[in-house]
């Protein structure tokens, strides 16, 4: 029997006690694995060594190995995300609705576990934790399919939180990780119907790409992040630039990045100098439209490619704009349904951003770098879903839930 389905079906074995385990249960166990997190840190981390080491030497760009590398603060904030996942509601027994029949039937609606969820990533460890984390907590065993820059990092953390596991009530078995590095058990994964209850990816465009379009059991798309900041005319020039720097340099190589910054012509003319400036300082390369070049020096042609492409890099694409109207058509052309961002002092343009853009997060004077479990609210997420069915936008606890009906009756038959 292959790696993968012998893990899938040792997950799937512990799924009827987890959907049995109490909230609290849940909670000790993973604060046994934030805490074993922290105790391993060293051993952690020089897994992690080896895994930036073939990093570097297979010229993994900057970005790239940023993603990937931790260290004690991160591995701290990794386990916090944990503690943070304790301190939430437990979605499961949840009743979201009751109501009676006139036939005398009782019937209520109670949040459930999907059951087995497979997660398919790339070069995030932090993700191995996150996902394991959110699953267990919602009653959900995890088959997890790192990518193989993160290899040792990943088998070493799993081997960790399993560890954590077995001095709890909930099962080992219920986070697993597939070690093979080849294509083929991505493809398994995805065919693993009657096991597999869901499958989410999380990573670039080609990866979600091939999982929405090979994938025989449901998917939960994750989306790829085009995402764009416009800047209107007569935006606070101070507060613009506070926010169109931070959604690009903060930490481009996250989905929640700004790609494309799209300003106003009127805004352009005064402004747009000083802002090239200020992303030059942070090693930007800029890529711009005719108008753009016209106004800032050495900034390189920005092509149709470049407007459609994530880079998750410091690299920049600038449009100039003559209305919101052309903003929003660039949105809608380019954009991923991710997290777009309006900069405006016009409380009409403001709403008809907010209204006309269909994305899964849209916002008025702030930086889209917020798309995230934790600054929403939620602790660590699971992925942000760019789709419109179960789930959109972050994803917490009750996205990782399914629903059963509950139907109570006194010896009622259908007529």
């Amino acid at each position: 029997m292959s790696e993968v389905k012998t893990k899938a079906l040792a997950a799937k074995q512990s799924t009827t006690a987890l959907a049995r385990a109490t909230t609290a249960q849940k909670n000790e166990a993973l604060q046994l694995m934030a805490d074993a997190l922290v105790r391993e840190q060293q051993s952690i981390i020089a897994a992690n060594g080896d895994d930036i080491a073939r990093g570097e030497a297979g010229g993994m760009t900057k970005s790239l190995l940023d993603r990937l590398k931790l260290d004690a603060g991160r591995i701290a904030g990794i386990a916090e995300g944990l503690r943070q996942i304790v301190a939430l509601p437990d979605p499961i027994g949840d009743e979201l609705e009751a109501y009676e029949r006139p036939n005398g039937l009782h019937i209520s609606k109670k949040r459930v576990p999907l059951g087995l969820i497979g997660i398919i990533y790339e070069a995030r460890p932090n993700v191995t934790v996150d996902a394991a984390g959110l699953c267990l907590k919602s009653g959900n065993a995890a088959l997890l399919r790192g990518g193989k820059d993160a290899l040792s990092t990943n088998t070493r953390i799993v081997e960790v939180l399993q560890s954590a596991l077995a001095a709890s009530a909930l099962p080992p078995d219920a986070i697993q990780l597939v070690a093979s590095a080849d294509r083929s058990s991505v493809d398994e994964m995805l065919r693993l119907n009657g096991l597999l209850d869901v499958v989410i990816p999380r990573g670039g465009a080609a990866l979600i790409r091939n999982v929405v379009e090979n994938a025989t059991v449901p998917v939960i798309e994750t989306g790829a992040g085009i995402c764009h900041t416009f800047i209107d005319a007569g935006a606070d020039p101070d507060m613009a630039l506070r926010i169109a720097v931070n959604a690009k340099v903060q930490r481009p190589s996250v989905c929640n990045s700004m790609e494309t910054l799209l300003v106003h012509r009127a805004f352009a003319d005064e402004h747009l100098p000083a802002f090239a400036a200020r992303f030059r300082e942070a090693n930007v390369e800029l890529r711009g439209d005719a108008a753009t070049r016209e106004r800032v020096a050495d900034v390189r042609e920005a092509t149709e490619a470049d407007y459609a492409t994530e880079y998750n890099d410091y690299i920049l694409n600038l449009k100039i704009v003559d209305t919101i109207d052309e903003a929003l058509a660039h949105i809608a052309r380019y954009g991923t349904m991710h997290s777009e961002c309006i900069v405006t002092e016009n409380a009409d343009n403001a709403a008809k951003f907010l209204q006309d853009v269909d994305a899964a997060a849209v916002y008025h004077n702030a930086s889209t770098r917020f798309t995230d479990g934790f600054e929403f609210g939620f602790g660590a997420e699971i992925g942000i879903s760019t789709q419109k069915l179960h789930a959109r936008g972050p994803m917490g606890l009750p996205a990782l839930t399914s629903t059963k009906y509950i139907v109570q009756g006194a010896g009622q038959i259908r007529a």
